[in-house]
């Protein structure tokens, strides 16, 4: 007899009696299922939590890489900046010789002395009285450069010979020994003003330092210079 003729064989109370059972152990997987399914979802609840927080610190730490990163370049760009900055400034030795002071006491009428400063010659000349009067003769609208080129004075001062010298009688004349054309050191008491000539490419300069002609465009420039006594004169 096959299990489901044995069970209709039996009794009706014991059917009754195995349905009952059988209806329970139904129940009792429905009421395990649920919970199971309620724990599933809590689970998962829990995981997403969990997701959550962990990009959040993962945000968080990405935002510290990045700002703790710029910061350090930023660092080394500074330092790197400054070393530059340091490397472009004057030197000391360069800054000690920005001002000099020159013994011009045994400079004589007619003569010139030459001194190096900041890596140029410098013409110091003590003009005689018929120099001083042909500098002072010259018509200056005839002059290839009307401006005087002197640090001492305007920048728009004319080339008159009296905005050319040191001193109000006209006896010192000072200019950087370098032609505006092209950089070489022009002859003194040379050329054909009687002042300076330039033999590289035959510039002519008068007794005042005041181009005259050739290819130069601008006088020999004057540069800062005081009388600090009798004696001494401060370049710079």
């Amino acid at each position: 007899m096959s299990l489901r003729g044995f069970a209709h064989a039996l009794p009706p109370i014991a059917r009754w009696t195995r349905h009952k059972a059988l209806a329970k152990s139904r129940g009792e997987w429905r009421q395990a299922a649920g919970a199971l399914s309620v724990l599933a979802r809590t689970r998962a609840l829990e995981w997403r939590s969990f997701v959550s927080h962990a990009d959040e610190n993962a945000g968080t730490r990405r935002d510290f890489l990045y700002y703790a990163t710029a910061g350090a370049g930023a660092v080394v760009a500074g330092a790197a900046g400054w070393g530059l900055v340091r490397q472009m400034a004057p030197s000391a030795d360069v800054q000690a010789l920005a001002s000099i002071y020159v013994d011009i006491s045994g400079v004589e009428p007619g003569t010139q002395l030459t001194v190096k400063w900041l890596g140029k010659p410098v013409f110091i000349r003590r003009r005689t009285p018929e120099e001083i009067e042909a500098a002072r003769a010259v018509d200056i609208t005839t002059l290839p450069d009307p401006l005087a080129d002197n640090r001492n004075v305007a920048d728009d001062a004319s080339a008159a010979d009296e905005n050319r010298t040191l001193d109000p009688a006209g006896e010192w004349l000072v200019m950087i020994g370098v032609c505006t054309h092209l950089g070489c050191v022009p002859l003194g008491d040379a050329g054909d003003f009687g002042g300076w000539f330039c033999p590289c490419h035959g510039s002519h300069y008068d007794t005042a330092g005041r181009i005259r002609r050739g290819p130069a465009p601008r006088n020999l420039p004057v540069p800062l210079a005081t009388f600090e006594n009798e004696t001494t004169l401060k370049l710079g």
